[in-house]
């Protein structure tokens, strides 16, 4: 191996990496959700063990048991099901929107300078006045339905979006634009061919922000005010002191977020192949 000179391990250092096969991704994937599982079990195991020592009473801090019986009971009887339909159109409609927008937008402000000065200081003032504060609002204009929800979850999510996709596009390479300039490529090649994919991860990255904050949105939508819900079923269960039906509640909605942010995952490695790389 001495004897190798650098033209010899040059080749060796350029060779791909295998890819993983079907039972290797298999088996990696077991391994991640074994370990997943086991952490939950060795939680659940101490929360358990604690609230029975010390004999926490259960309208304090109830044990992952009568939590499940809870969860449980909800699923059963249907009850939960509807109301997490609710929520969840509430959080896909109001995501999609706001993206949308806040996509659209950044793209708009960093081609047109005039544009950014003028409405970027207004999409910060409304990004700075609190969710809560402006929810009674949207009640009022829109009613209990879901639709003022889903303004409140899209105006939650378009910053996030709106503020990524303007640093992506800042940040492509002044080389490939000038390639294309150079090129007599049009406006929408440039942008369609360098500055959306420099975009894509930065707007990726925005999304996993903005899945966490539409859940936020739309429970705080609930909150203030709304006819059925997830939130609905949150405070009502604060009221009676069920703090099982709390935690259920809230473990729904964990679950919910993890589920949307994996699905996001698995969007940013099929759209941004290249960015693993």
């Amino acid at each position: 191996m001495a004897d190798m000179s650098k033209a010899d391990i040059a080749p060796l250092m350029a060779m791909p990496a295998r890819k993983k096969t079907p039972r290797k991704k298999i088996a990696v994937l077991g391994g991640r959700v074994l370990e997943m599982g086991l952490s939950a079990i060795f939680l659940f195991a101490l929360w358990e063990g604690i609230v029975r020592f010390f004999a926490v009473p259960s309208y304090i801090f109830p044990a992952p048991s009568a939590v499940t019986v809870a969860l449980w009971q909800g699923i059963v009887n249907g009850a939960y099901t509807k109301a997490l339909i609710v929520t969840t159109n509430e959080i896909v409609v109001g995501l999609f929107l706001g993206s949308l927008v806040g996509i659209l937008l950044g793209f708009a402000m960093v081609s047109i300078p005039r544009l950014d000065r003028l409405i970027y200081p207004y999409v910060v003032a409304s990004q700075t006045v609190p969710k809560v504060a402006i929810a009674p609002l949207f009640i009022v204009w829109f009613g209990l339905g879901i639709e003022s929800k889903i303004i409140i979850v899209a105006l939650t999510c378009l910053f996030p979006l709106l503020v990524n996709t303007m640093a992506g596009m800042r940040a492509t390479d002044p080389g490939r634009v000038a390639l294309v300039r150079a090129l007599c490529g049009s406006r929408p090649q440039l942008l369609w061919y360098v500055q959306l994919p420099s975009a894509l991860p930065y707007i990726f990255a925005g999304l996993h922000t903005a899945v966490v904050l539409s859940v936020i949105g739309a429970i705080v939508g609930e909150f203030v005010g709304a006819k059925q819900g997830l939130g609905v079923m949150v405070l009502q269960a604060n009221f009676n002191l069920d703090l099982a039906a709390v935690f259920a509640l809230l473990v729904i909605l964990a679950l919910m977020g993890v589920i949307l942010s994996g699905i996001v995952s698995w969007l940013e490695k099929r759209v941004c192949f290249w960015a693993g790389r």
